[in-house]
């Protein structure tokens, strides 16, 4: 599939031999920058993206139906989207990097023409260099899946989707507001292909535009591995005090058939633990810790039977030893499946509910409405969680069919490592 790449650095030239599109009339000097996207659109100093013609790199962009990308060096950025059309209703969802969720279902009628912001995290593998002699690396070491991908690249790149798009111009600008990021594994990282799906990259659609979603999550993570990696290393190296960091691991911890990466529930796994979040706090970031959701696998009498041992139980201890808030992703995982019973729970999960341990969008939008929910109760996140949002109770979930999250173009039947 095509990309459709913006090259215009936010505050930076364009790369070397490359040209800028030429927009309405001089580019604005500030680092905001504006683009059009509809044929009818017209706006002073915006650049003007055709809908019906593909450029070439030596112009600075390429044309795509349903990506939008422009160059940006790292940090937070305010996106503004224009939606609706004069002429026809619209049904838009954006999702941002790989597949979080913006917004989910913005419809439109003939005419009307309405506003949306969010914000958007983007990130490189690249490390300020160590010293010379002094342990470390370069970048984070990503795995093969990684590499390239829209999580880790130098553009922020929108995914616009939905029944019927209607998306007339987009605004981009940095922003300068806390960031949340997310430590942990496959069932939290930004999952790059439909139909797997996990809590983290859904939950942007529930929190104001008042913070930015970093997830740094990714598959068969562990406490150790995410050390090794330098993953924890770029959080740090990235984050600012005021921030928040929620750390869920312990899917991967707890395999012995992973000698290298095992962490023993009573005694290593809390140590890590407590690491990350001395680490954290040493730079004026507040932890969070959440414990892993259950796999799906059922006991003779219709209950799911637990199969993450003491890991849950360690999370819990260490949240209240270290006075940490902890969401209980665990317990409320459990009250979900059993909500749906054992004939309808495969229905949340990957894979048409062959694999029981990851889960599709439908069940990661419920998981990542109830992490929501949970952040409504801890007083220094409160305020970032949607106003308009309902309460929400994990063990009275809404139906599979009543969820809308529109499918990306993306699509694997690969399982996500870690299964």
């Amino acid at each position: 599939m095509r990309r459709l790449i913006v090259a215009l650095a936010l505050g930076m030239a364009t790369s070397a031999g490359a040209r800028s599109p030429a927009p309405d009339r001089s580019p604005d000097p500030s680092p905001t920058r504006r683009f059009v996207l509809a044929d009818d659109v017209r706006e002073a100093g915006a650049v003007r993206v055709p809908a019906d013609h593909r450029f070439d790199r030596d112009h600075g962009y390429e044309a795509d139906p349903h990506l939008f990308s422009v160059a940006v060096p790292p940090g937070n950025y305010a996106v503004t989207v224009t939606l609706g059309d004069p002429a026809r209703a619209g049904d838009t969802t954006i999702k941002a990097e790989s597949r979080r969720l913006m917004l989910a279902a913005v419809r439109t009628k003939p005419g009307e023409i309405v506003t949306r912001r969010f914000v958007v995290n983007v990130r490189t593998p690249a490390l300020t260099p160590p010293p010379a002699n002094a342990p470390g690396g370069h970048a984070v070491r990503l795995k093969p899946r990684e590499i390239g991908s829209f999580n880790w690249d130098d553009r922020l790149t929108l995914e616009i989707i939905g029944p019927a798009p209607a998306v007339r111009g987009v605004t981009i600008a940095p922003a300068t507001v806390p960031t949340l990021f997310l430590l942990g594994d496959s069932t939290v990282t930004d999952q790059p292909a439909e139909p797997a799906a996990s809590w983290g990259q859904m939950l942007p659609v529930f929190l104001s535009p008042d913070i930015a979603v970093a997830n740094h999550a990714e598959s068969g993570e562990t406490l150790k591995s995410f050390l090794t990696e330098l993953r924890l290393d770029k959080v740090l190296a990235s984050a600012k005090p005021g921030d928040f960091a929620m750390i869920q691991f312990g899917h991967n911890d707890q395999k012995v058939q992973w000698p290298q990466t095992h962490a023993d529930a009573a005694t290593t796994y809390p140590a890590y633990l407590r690491t990350y979040i001395a680490e954290l706090r040493h730079r004026g970031v507040t932890p969070i810790l959440v414990t892993s959701p259950e796999r799906r696998q059922w006991t003779a009498d219709g209950h799911i039977r637990p199969t993450l041992g003491d890991y849950p139980a360690a999370v819990r201890a260490v949240g209240t030893e270290e006075r940490v808030p902890v969401i209980d992703l665990n317990a409320d995982s459990v009250r979900f499946y059993e909500a749906l019973g054992p004939a309808r729970a495969p229905l949340a999960f990957n894979d048409q509910g062959r694999d029981a341990t990851h889960h599709d969008n439908y069940g990661a939008w419920v998981l990542a409405r109830d992490v929501a929910e949970w952040m409504r109760a801890i007083p220094a996140l409160a305020g970032f969680v949607r106003r308009d949002l309902t309460a929400f109770d994990a063990g009275r979930p809404p139906a599979p069919e009543t969820v809308d999250v529109a499918a990306s173009t993306m699509r694997s039947s690969e399982r996500p490592a870690g299964n």
